[in-house]
C-alpha cells in the first residue's frame, strides 16, 4: 500500500464525514494533535482510533508537548509544567534526571490518550540572540550540556513507548527572527556552525525521527533549510543523521511559495515527510497531492523508527513524581 509522504491535522475533536473520505484517499503516514482537538481523555482516545482506522494501520500520532509555553494538553488531562529552560534551571546538577523523570512523566500521559509520538527533544542551543519564541523552550548554551539533556529527554520517551521528534535540524539557536512569521538568517561561519549548533545534532544522530528549520543558513544556502538540497544533503552526510526526517509546519511564514509549491520543495530537497497544519480541507488535499507517496528510502526508515516503537516500560509514577518534587526543591509545576 502506497503511503503518502505528509503528516496532517483535523479540524476538530471528530473527523468529518469529508476528512475520513479524504484521508482514505492520502493515506497520511501519520497525524498531529492539536488544542482544538482535545476536550477529554475519551475523546482524544476516540480521535486516535478514528485516524487510525481511517487509514486502516497503527500510524504515528504526534503533538507538541513540549511543558510551558508550547504544550497542547493542559490541565486535568496533563500536569502543567514550567518551561525547560526554567526546570533545568531550577534543577541544577540533576537536569538530565529531572528532565528524564519530566518527560517519562509526560510520555506516559501522552501514551494513555493514544498518542505515540511527541515533537520533543529541543536540541536548538541556546545563544544571546535566540529569538524569543524559542529562548525559554531550549535546554542550554553548551554543546555538552544541550547533548546530555536532550538524550534524557529522548529515552524518557522511548522508555513511555513514545517516539520522540529531534528538532530544529541542524539547529534553530542562532535565529533572531521568529520563523512562524517571518524567515530568519544565519550569517555565522560554517566552522562555528559545526562546531558548536550542528554538533548538537550529531551527537543525537541515531534519534528515530527529526524535524528541520525554517530558516537560512548563508554559510550553505540561500534557501531555507527545509527546501534546501544542499542543507538536507548536508544533515545526512555531515551530521549523519540516518533518521526519518519530517519538515517543520510549511504553512508557517518562513516558506515563501504556495503550501503546495513548499510542499514539493521539501520532498526535492530530502524530506521524508511533509508536516502541514491549520488549513482547509482543500489545501491540505493540495499538499498530499504535491507531497506525493514516500519513497523506497523513506519507507525503510520508516520501519526502523517506528520498530522502536515498544511498549512502555514499568513506572512508579508516584514513586517518580516524588523523585522529582526532591530534585526540584518542590518547584516542579507552574
Amino acid at each position: 500500500m502506497a503511503i503518502g509522504a505528509t503528516i496532517l491535522d483535523a479540524e476538530g475533536l471528530r473527523l468529518t464525514a469529508a476528512e475520513k473520505a479524504f484521508f482514505r484517499d492520502a493515506n497520511p503516514f501519520g497525524f498531529i494533535l492539536f488544542a482544538r482537538n482535545i476536550a477529554s481523555a475519551d475523546q482524544v482516545r476516540n480521535l486516535c482510533a478514528e485516524l487510525r482506522e481511517t487509514v486502516g494501520r497503527q500510524c504515528l500520532i504526534t503533538i507538541d508537548q513540549e511543558g510551558g509555553r508550547v504544550q497542547r494538553l493542559r490541565s486535568p488531562l496533563a500536569r502543567e509544567w514550567m518551561s525547560p529552560l526554567e526546570h533545568v534551571a531550577t534543577a541544577g546538577e540533576q537536569a538530565a534526571r529531572a528532565l528524564y523523570l519530566r518527560y517519562r512523566l509526560i510520555a506516559q500521559e501522552l501514551y494513555d490518550l493514544g498518542v505515540d509520538s511527541n515533537c520533543a527533544p529541543v536540541a536548538d542551543l541556546l545563544s544571546p540572540v535566540t529569538h524569543p519564541f524559542l529562548q525559554n523552550r531550549c535546554y542550554g548554551d553548551s554543546v555538552e550540556q544541550v547533548t546530555e539533556l536532550a538524550r534524557a529527554v529522548a529515552q524518557a520517551h522511548l522508555d513511555g513507548g513514545v517516539l520522540p521528534v529531534l528538532k530544529h535540524m541542524p539547529g534553530h539557536g542562532r535565529a533572531t527572527a521568529d520563523s512562524h512569521k517571518d524567515l530568519p538568517h544565519v550569517a555565522t561561519a560554517l566552522p562555528e556552525l559545526v562546531a558548536q549548533d550542528f554538533a548538537v545534532f550529531q551527537n543525537l544522530n541515531d534519534l528515530p525521527l527529526g524535524m528541520t528549520a525554517h530558516l537560512v543558513y548563508e554559510a550553505l544556502d540561500r534557501q531555507p533549510a527545509t527546501v534546501s538540497a544542499k542543507v538536507m544533503a548536508m544533515i545526512r552526510r555531515d551530521i549523519g543523521f540516518d533518521g526519518l526526517i519530517m519538515s517543520d509546519d510549511i504553512s508557517m511564514k518562513a516558506l515563501q511559495g504556495t503550501p503546495a509549491e513548499n510542499a514539493a520543495a521539501a520532498r526535492r530537497a530530502g524530506c521524508d515527510l511533509v508536516l502541514y497544519c491549520n488549513a482547509s480541507l482543500e489545501d491540505r488535499r493540495a499538499v498530499a497531492e504535491a507531497a506525493g507517496e514516500m519513497d523506497a528510502a523513506g519507507l525503510v526508515r520508516a520501519e526502523v523508527a517506528l520498530a522502536q516503537r515498544l511498549s512502555p516500560k514499568a513506572l512508579d509514577t508516584r514513586g517518580a513524581e516524588a523523585e522529582l518534587d526532591a530534585l526540584m526543591g518542590g518547584k516542579v509545576y507552574v
